[in-house]
């Protein structure tokens, strides 16, 4: 047992930092096993399935058990050899200046950082049930390249990206969301029409919007304080009122009606016949619902020992829709 730098379960490169140092070798966390105390997704006692990718020194190590074979639902950046092919996906695209620092590994998402000649590269990989995050980025990119990384490669449930600059943007502020709302509104008006994505599972009147692209996880740690917006993975087709919920659920209530007025001016200036403040009246309870169904997806989809993330998300979503239309 030895400590890290973060008490976040997913931010893995202080554990393989720790690791090296510990044991002399390179090392990949492939998977979560258990955990023992602390609070989803932080603290306690936490048990990862590593490789190795040297002979570390056996004396330095106690006996375990052998991992488990592949089990259903195991996400091939969590089986042995995994992160490696990642890495050699990449380098087929790019030249690397140093090694890969594996940054995160879940059941969502692995992501890597590769440095090179001309700055830091992102190597992402999804499961499959999410959408092709590089063909999401480039539809957005086609209308404003500001708001998005640029995809330097991309292939099925893999992607590799440019630096997004600044810091993300938890607490997010006044100035943000009036920079980052309407160019988003722009975009999602110039791409409404025939559907591109999978559907939503919970449709709502449309009070005069259109189905469009929605972004799906639309909260500020996935906005940059340069004005990109990350982690489109979650996108779907639907009404453009559950991004502005989703906005909402994480924003300082203080800010609610800016929020608001932002995104409802916005949409006026393309649709001006529309009533968005009326769709936000009703949007709230599509959103909890929609978001109930997407964590079960996430467990109907990921290995036993990784559902710790999202078990009682759907139930705690389903609840506070119930709030939303109680008197």
């Amino acid at each position: 047992m030895f400590g890290v730098e973060t008490p976040n379960w997913n931010h893995v490169e202080p554990v393989n930092t720790a690791l090296r140092d510990l044991i002399g070798v390179e090392t990949s966390v492939l998977r979560l096993l258990s955990v023992e105390g602390g609070r989803v997704p932080f603290g306690g006692v936490v048990t990862y399935h590593v490789e190795a990718h040297d002979e570390p020194d056996h004396g330095l190590l106690d006996p375990a058990d052998a991992p488990e074979p592949d089990a259903e639902h195991r996400l091939p950046w969590a089986r042995l050899g995994g992160p490696a092919e990642l890495v050699a996906w990449a380098d087929m695209v790019i030249t690397r200046t140093g090694p890969a620092a594996q940054v995160r590994s879940w059941n969502l998402s692995s992501v890597h950082r590769l440095p090179t000649a001309n700055g830091q590269v992102w190597l992402k990989a999804v499961p499959p049930f999410f959408a092709d995050e590089g063909s999401v980025i480039k539809m957005v990119a086609a209308h404003d390249p500001t708001l998005v990384p640029e995809v330097l490669a991309s292939a099925p449930n893999r992607v590799l990206l440019s630096q997004a600059e600044g810091a993300n943007c938890w607490p997010v502020t006044a100035e943000q969301i009036e920079n980052v709302v309407p160019r988003w509104v722009a975009v999602q008006h110039a791409l409404a029409g025939e559907a591109q994505l999978r559907p939503s599972a919970v449709p709502m009147p449309d009070f005069g919007l259109p189905d469009t692209l929605t972004h799906g996880d639309f909260h500020p740690g996935n906005w940059r304080s340069s004005g990109v917006v990350i982690d489109w993975s979650d996108a779907v087709w639907g009404h453009p009122a559950l991004d502005a919920c989703r906005l909402m659920e994480y924003a300082d209530p203080g800010l609610h009606d800016l929020i608001r007025r932002v995104w409802s001016d916005a949409w006026l200036s393309h649709r001006p016949d529309s009533k968005p403040l009326a769709a936000l009246e009703i949007a709230p309870r599509a959103s909890r619902l929609h978001n109930a169904v997407k964590y079960q997806e996430f467990l109907d989809n990921i290995e036993e020992s990784e559902r710790i993330y999202h078990r009682g998300d759907p139930e705690i979503e389903l609840r506070e829709a119930l709030r939303l239309v109680t008197p």
